[in-house]
């Protein structure tokens, strides 16, 4: 494939498609945001914490317990991302799966490394 692509000499390209593709291109800032956002995706240990909040919304005590590790740090990286969201009741904090994109990106990527 590498070679197919040190031959292309743009003799022949297909100027329609580059300028369709030109024209749906977002901005810089947009697709620098969404590889930022992957990257948090990139992580095993939030990962983790995706995994069990797709599952049940839990307090961090329980996160902790159950993955057996200190969390704050990731979830703080979670929450600025704006993948998970909290809800206090009393003392305890709640986390959850901020919105049903969050559970859709999860749900595929299982999918995905699942076939």
């Amino acid at each position: 494939m590498d070679a197919e692509i040190e031959r292309c000499e743009f003799i022949h390209a297909h100027e329609e498609i580059v300028n369709k593709v030109n024209s749906e291109m977002p901005d810089d800032e947009i697709l620098y945001d969404l590889a930022e956002l992957f990257k948090i995706f990139g992580d095993s240990t939030r990962i983790k914490i995706l995994y069990v909040l797709f599952e049940s919304e839990m307090c961090v005590c329980d996160i902790a317990q159950l993955l057996n590790m200190t969390i704050s740090h990731q979830l703080r990286a979670l929450k600025q991302s704006k993948l998970v969201k909290y809800r206090r009741e009393g003392k305890t904090v709640f986390y959850s799966l901020a919105d049903g994109h969050v559970r859709t990106i999860l749900g595929q990527g299982m999918e995905h490394v699942a076939e």
